[in-house]
This record gives structure tokens, C-alpha cells and sequence, in this order.
């Protein structure tokens, strides 16, 4: 027969309840734990009889108070916890309390809590009995954070005395958080702390044993008793985690290689799938190798991820390897290329060896020529992309390849626009150049130097993302225009506004249906292989015109702001200016094409995924972005894929968790979130970031940190946002000024910015956490400064 008490020595595996197996766990891992016993079964017939005469050998060798525990069955276990749902009885010192307390746990299987977590029949009711730990302190230490998901940090809640108060809310615990290091990153104790330094490294030591031992994130329970020992109550997997937060993250290209979100974040804002990194974070980093490969600063095209990282979900710039490019060629330092991509001299940078002359010379001839002689590659953009079949097959393993052959392209695609950037930059970089020195010849400063440079770069036109708003403005205007058409747009959902407009005949219709074919590829996030476009997203869209209308309704027969710009007498300048306003525009021409083969590839992997989902080895069509490229060989293949399918599921889980984290604007290493929020300086009430766009106004905050909540925006509102991309700029005919965390010059919000006369701070690296919606703000575009007019209160 089946003993009716088990010693705690004696479990070997989880038969009599997560709890039990988890204790049996920790004490031959050499951890600490209070002695005791199980009940088997506490229904059995004679279980609770048999279990005194236990609990009377622990009151004769003096173990007596202790904890009566529940440990059914799936308690505690990998995929639910069932924490607080059973019951515990503590300071049991008599035989009758004890066999109360016995019947109390056995019935908790049967209360209305437990039934409706779990959904299913009662479990079997196994009880642990342990000497109880007189606890100067108690708490609990999850060896990864369960609310941001991340696993290199560790959480740790203490109370003084028994840990029941930590479980029952009656006590505010001190409440610890250490990075992987060790050091404490949150420290929110009370006054004196309830643990010590030895206490801590004591709890961060054993639970790492345990989170190794198990081979994942861990949720313990510890006490510490008034002679200072620790011991172990509780171990238990964390069941709430998404997936690893860091499982696709690329290979750190150095230990002391600087990586930043700065300008990249522009481009690639947010966290992404791991096929869009794949995919457009493969093709940038191409591009830029290939790029860093023509100026010599490395010898041929190498592994990927070394131009570009991806950590944590996010898109990150190896300034590192940049500074082999900005240190090879003539004209260029290691300040002037950090802040080309920073808006700051990043101190952290050491810059590479210098090299000769003439080596530097042959470097820069080549890269310019390289840049200059883009204009045959671009005019062949379009038969390139046309090029290329959206795949409509049935059979995964063909399209994959197509898509393979599309990737290639994509490529290609990308390096043509990275050439056209370098023109644009070279042109611009010159024409600055050239009027900060002359400023400064003049007697004045830089800053009017580089002011007239951003003036002269103001004046491109036909630029492609000021066209394409101009177009999406001129729809509005025409809805707005028919107060039928008006009523009918504004009264639907976003969605239906835009559908049924589409179909129309009416001169609104027949905009929208222009618009749509010419700029329908474009939008939020427009590389990110999971979001769709415009033409794909009528609700976003639809949300986005409807702010427009009811602005046209407020102010109507708006138009865009041109500003008239006046050239120099200097035919050299005015030379100058010509350059850099054509490299603008060829910039935003080349990205729209890029946006437009990321458009047919993410079309063409949806198809896949819907391919795949139909024959049943995906449980639906979006799972497709959740694997690499490499991956996706084995989805279409013959394999058992349902371990790469939990894992991609698990991914899909966590990238809501991803897309909240938030980092430095430069890491040393591998780049981690942040966790503390910086603070502005002594007063509180200005933010200093990079000027992009002339002018002062003043005006109410709109803090969006995504375009979603940008849906609220009225006019007149300055909006702040993280970044801003080509999907935001259609809100630039309501706001009145633009201010966001990072951004440059020649970002798109800024050249749209510049183009409709709106003052733009760009770069600010706080400015959505320092400034709340409501707030009255003065965004000074000259001077690259916002200051806040009335501070919120409260």
C-alpha cells in the first residue's frame, strides 16, 4: 500500500503536488529548507490519522510550531500556480489544531476560488507539513521580472516577521530590483531596510542555483530567522513570463562596441517581429556593410548584425563599426559623425586608428563617387521592383524561395538608398560647412550657420513625403468641401469611412483612389514585415483622415505653408543648395521605393503564412512573422515543427512586452532597458534637443507614444512623440510645432516640418516622459529648446 506520510527526502518527482516536488527539489540542491512531511492524498481513508502520529514525533522532538500546506496535484507547476487559491494554515502547535488545520486544506480543493481557476475537476489534495521558521524577515524573490518580462533583472518583496503580511497586502513590503550584474537598479525600502547586503547577495545566490537547477524563471519563497539563517519555503516555476525577451536577439559585435537607437529608431521606431528583423534589419545592415566596404573600412561583406543589432525586439546602430568609416576618410571626425547620428558628441566612442593621407584620400574619392553616381541605380528602381512577382502559389517551399530571390532584391534596394542618403548628406554636410564658416568669419556664431543651412535645405521641392500629404490633404479638403460627404465620412467607423469612400465615383473617391495607388505602400512602420500599409489599413487610415476633416471643418481652406525661400548671391552657395536640396529629394524618393519593396515582401509573406495556416502547420496565418528567415526552411519543410511553432507563439506573447521597454540613447555592450527614468535638471521645466525646423510658437501638449494615440490629436496641439515616421506626417496639417525623443535634421519629420512651416525639436531623448498631454509648452525650432509654460500639478 501506498504510505499515507512521505518524508519530504523521500519525493522524487511531482505525484503528490508542485509544492511538495518543488521542496524535495531545493533540498537536494543543497538549499536550505525547513523539515517536515507529506499527507498523501488527505482523503484517503486513515491519511489524517496516520499524519498525527507524525505530527506527535514532531512535537516530542520539539518541531513544533509548523505550516500545514496545500500541495494538490498541478499546484505550483509549469503551467499554473494556483497561488493563493489553496489554503495555509500557520503556528500549528496541538494535535487538534493540526487536524483543523489538515481538514481546512483538504477542503479548499472544493471553494468557489480554486473552481474557477482551474475550470475543471477538483485535483487531489496532498498536504506538506514543516517545522515552522521563527522569520525575522520573509518575501519572495522571482529571478525574472514577471511584469516587464525581462529575465535579466531579479524582483525581491521583504517584510519584517512572517511573509504572510507580504501575501495578504496588510504590509508594504521593501521592494528590491537587481540587474544581472547584481547591483540594485530599484531600491524602495523602508527606514531601516528590512534586509541587509549579506541578505540580499544570500537570496540573489540561492535563487540563481534554483532558476539553473530548473532551467527557467523562478518565483521563491524564503524567510530568514532571527539568527540570520536563510530558508527556502517555496519554489515554483514563473507561469505568468511571455516568452524570452532576448531569445532572437543578434550577436553583440563587441564587448565594448557602442550601439545606439539614434536614427535608426527613425527608420525602424518600436519593437519588431523577428522577420522583419530578418528581413529589413538584414537588408540595412547589408546596405551599410557594403557602404562601409566601398570606403575600405572593412574588407568585404561579413556576417550579419554588424552594422546594425537587434536586442530586446529593438533595432539598434553599431556606432563602433561606424567610426571605421567616419576615421578613413578626409573631412570627417569622430565628433562630427557622433553627432550626425546622435545630435551629441558620444563620449563613450574611442575612435580607431589614424590612418594616412593618402589612404584617407583614396577612401573619400571612392565613397563620394560612390554616393554621386547613385542616379542610374535610382532611375532603375522601379523596373527592379516591378521586377519582382508577389508570390501566388500554393506550394510553401516555392514561395519561400521566391520570397528568398525578393530578399536579394530588397537588398539591393536598400543600398540604393543608403547611396542616395550618403548624396543627400554629402550635399548637406558641405553646404553647412560652408556657412558655418563663413558665419564665423562674419563674427557670428555657428548656430546662424547651421540656422541658414536648415533655411536653404527648407526650400527642395517636389519632395516626395511633402507630396504625398499634400495629395492625402487635398482628399480631405474635397470631403470636407461636400457637407454630405462630410456627415456620411465623419458619422462611420474608420474603417467603413475609408472602405466605402474607395469605392465611390465622387471627386473625394477618385482622390483617395489616386492617393491610394500611387502612395498606398507607405505608412506606420511601413518596413515592419507585420504592419500593413495604407492601402491595407483602412482603419488607421480612416482615423488619421477623420482628424484632418474635422480640422479642414475648424480652419477651412488650409494649405500647406510653403515657404518662400531666398537664395544667396553666392553662385557657390546657391550651387550648394541646389545639391542638397536635390539630395532631399532623391533621399525621399529612394525611401519610398524601399518602402515599396518591403510593401510586395510583407504581402508576399502574409500569403505564406496563409499557406501554411490552411495546411495546418501553423494555427493561423500571422504566426509567419514570428521566425527568422533560417527558420521558415524548416516551417515549409517535411519536419515536426510544434517545439518552433511554441516557441514562435511564445515570441508573438512577448513582443507587447518589448514594444514597452525603453532604452538609453547609447549602451556600452549589449544594450539594456532602462529601468529608472531620467530626470531633467535643477528647474525641471526645459528640454534641451536638436533644432530641425525654424520658428516659436507656443501651445497645449499632446504626448502620443504611438501613432494610435495621435488619433486624439486637435489643432493647434504640439505633439510630442518618440519618433516620428512617414506614417505620422499627415497630423503636421493640424499640430502647430513637433517635438520628439530622438530625430535628425534631415529626418522626415523634420524636412515635412520644414516643408509646412512647422517649428520641430527633434532628439529631445525625454521629452514623452517629462511632458504630460495638457501641458502649455514654448517649442523654440532656432534654438532647439522646449520650455514648459505651466507645469502640470499633481
Amino acid at each position: 500500500m501506498t504510505p499515507s506520510t512521505i518524508e519530504l527526502d523521500d519525493v522524487t518527482d511531482d505525484r503528490y503536488g508542485g509544492k511538495a516536488a518543488g521542496l524535495a527539489r531545493l533540498r537536494r540542491l543543497g538549499l536550505p529548507v525547513p523539515g517536515g512531511f507529506v499527507i498523501a492524498d488527505v482523503s484517503a481513508p486513515g491519511a489524517i490519522d496516520d499524519a498525527a502520529t507524525r505530527f506527535a514525533e514532531m512535537i516530542a522532538a520539539g518541531a513544533t510550531p509548523v505550516a500545514v500546506r496545500s500541495s494538490a496535484v498541478g499546484e505550483d507547476g509549469g503551467d499554473q500556480s494556483f497561488a493563493g487559491q489553496y489554503d495555509t494554515v500557520l503556528d500549528v502547535g496541538s494535535a487538534d489544531d493540526f487536524a483543523a488545520a489538515v481538514r481546512t486544506c483538504a477542503a479548499s480543493v472544493h471553494s468557489r476560488r480554486a473552481a474557477s481557476y482551474r475550470d475543471e475537476p477538483a485535483a487531489v489534495m496532498h498536504v506538506v507539513v514543516q517545522q515552522m521558521v521563527d522569520a525575522r524577515a520573509a518575501g519572495v524573490v522571482f529571478t525574472a521580472d514577471p511584469t516587464t518580462g525581462r529575465r535579466d533583472l531579479m524582483v525581491i518583496d521583504a517584510v519584517a516577521g512572517l511573509g504572510e503580511a507580504l501575501v495578504d497586502g496588510t504590509a508594504s513590503p521593501d521592494h528590491l530590483i537587481l540587474d544581472a550584474s547584481g547591483a540594485l537598479v530599484v531600491n524602495e525600502v523602508t527606514s531601516p531596510p528590512v534586509l541587509s547586503p549579506e541578505d540580499l547577495a544570500d537570496i540573489r545566490s540561492g535563487a540563481q542555483r534554483a532558476a539553473r537547477h530548473w532551467g527557467r524563471p523562478m518565483d521563491l519563497e524564503w524567510a530568514i530567522d532571527r539568527a540570520g539563517k536563510l530558508w527556502w519555503l517555496q519554489a515554483r516555476p514563473i507561469t505568468t513570463l511571455p516568452g524570452d525577451l532576448n531569445e532572437m536577439d543578434s550577436p553583440v559585435a563587441g564587448a565594448d562596441h557602442v550601439y545606439t537607437r539614434c536614427n535608426i529608431g527613425e527608420m525602424m521606431p518600436g519593437a519588431f517581429c523577428p522577420l522583419t528583423a530578418s528581413v529589413s534589419g538584414y537588408a540595412i545592415d547589408y546596405a551599410m556593410q557594403m557602404t562601409q566596404v566601398v570606403a575600405r573600412a572593412q574588407t568585404g561583406y561579413e556576417t550579419p548584425w554588424l552594422q546594425v543589432g537587434y536586442f530586446y525586439g529593438h533595432m539598434f546602430l553599431n556606432l563602433t563599426e561606424g567610426t571605421g568609416l567616419s576615421s578613413g576618410i578626409l573631412g570627417n571626425s569622430l565628433e562630427q559623425f557622433s553627432m550626425s547620428i546622435c545630435g551629441r558628441v558620444i563620449d563613450e566612442l574611442t575612435p580607431k586608428p589614424p590612418q594616412p593621407f593618402h589612404r584617407k584620400l583614396v577612401n573619400t574619392v571612392r565613397l563620394t563617387t560612390h554616393a554621386l553616381s547613385v542616379g542610374p541605380k535610382v532611375r532603375r528602381l522601379d523596373e527592379q521592383i516591378a521586377g519582382f512577382r508577389i508570390p501566388t502559389g500554393d506550394d510553401p517551399r516555392v514561395v519561400l524561395q521566391q520570397l528568398e530571390s525578393g530578399v536579394e532584391l530588397y537588398c539591393d534596394v536598400t543600398l540604393t538608398h543608403v547611396r542616395s542618403s550618403s548624396r543627400a548628406a554629402v550635399a548637406a554636410n558641405v553646404l553647412e560647412s560652408v556657412l558655418t564658416r563663413q558665419a564665423i568669419k562674419d563674427g557670428r556664431g555657428e548656430d546662424d550657420g547651421r540656422a541658414e543651412a536648415t533655411r536653404l535645405m527648407a526650400g527642395a521641392s517636389d519632395v516626395e513625403s511633402a507630396l504625398m500629404l499634400e495629395e492625402l490633404d487635398a482628399v480631405v479638403r474635397s470631403i470636407s468641401a461636400d457637407s454630405a460627404a462630410t456627415e456620411a465620412f465623419l458619422s462611420a467607423t474608420a474603417e467603413d469611412a475609408v472602405a466605402e469612400l474607395r469605392v465611390t465615383d465622387s471627386v473625394s473617391g477618385i482622390a483617395l483612389q489616386r492617393f491610394l495607388s500611387r502612395h498606398g505602400h507607405r505608412g506606420y512602420r511601413e518596413l515592419c514585415m507585420r504592419d500593413p500599409s495604407w492601402a491595407e489599413d483602412p482603419a488607421g487610415l480612416g482615423a488619421m483622415m477623420q482628424v484632418m476633416v474635422r480640422s479642414a471643418l475648424d480652419r477651412p481652406g488650409r494649405a500647406p505653408v510653403q515657404t518662400e525661400v531666398t537664395l544667396p548671391g553666392s553662385a557657390t552657395i546657391r550651387r550648394l543648395a541646389g545639391l542638397a536640396q536635390r539630395g532631399a529629394r532623391g533621399r525621399e524618393e529612394t525611401k519610398s521605393k524601399m518602402a515599396l519593396m518591403a510593401h510586395r515582401l510583407k504581402r508576399g509573406y502574409r500569403h505564406l503564412g496563409q499557406i501554411l495556416a490552411d495546411e495546418g502547420r501553423l494555427p493561423d496565418a500571422d504566426l509567419v512573422f514570428f521566425f527568422d528567415r533560417a527558420e521558415l526552411g524548416r516551417v515549409v519543410g517535411a519536419e515536426d515543427v510544434a517545439d518552433l511553432v511554441h516557441h514562435a507563439l511564445a515570441r508573438r506573447e512577448g513582443l507587447a512586452f518589448q514594444a514597452a521597454l525603453e532604452f538609453d540613447d547609447v549602451s556600452v555592450g549589449r544594450p539594456t532597458p532602462r529601468v529608472t527614468l531620467p530626470q531633467l535638471g535643477a528647474t525641471g521645466d526645459q528640454i534641451v534637443g536638436r533644432p530641425a525646423s525654424r520658428g516659436v510658437v507656443e501651445g497645449v501638449v499632446r504626448v502620443a507614444k504611438s501613432i494610435v494615440d495621435a488619433r486624439d490629436v486637435r489643432r493647434g496641439e504640439i505633439l510630442v512623440a518618440p519618433v516620428t515616421d512617414v506614417g505620422w506626417t499627415p497630423y503636421f496639417t493640424v499640430i502647430a510645432a513637433l517635438v520628439t525623443d530622438i530625430g535628425s535634421s534631415v529626418s522626415h519629420g523634420a524636412v515635412v516640418a520644414r516643408e509646412y512651416g512647422l517649428p520641430c525639436v527633434v532628439n529631445t531623448l525625454v521629452a514623452t516622459r517629462v511632458l504630460q498631454t495638457g501641458d502649455r509648452v514654448r517649442v523654440d525650432g532656432d534654438r532647439g529648446l522646449v520650455t514648459r509654460l505651466d507645469p502640470v500639478v499633481g
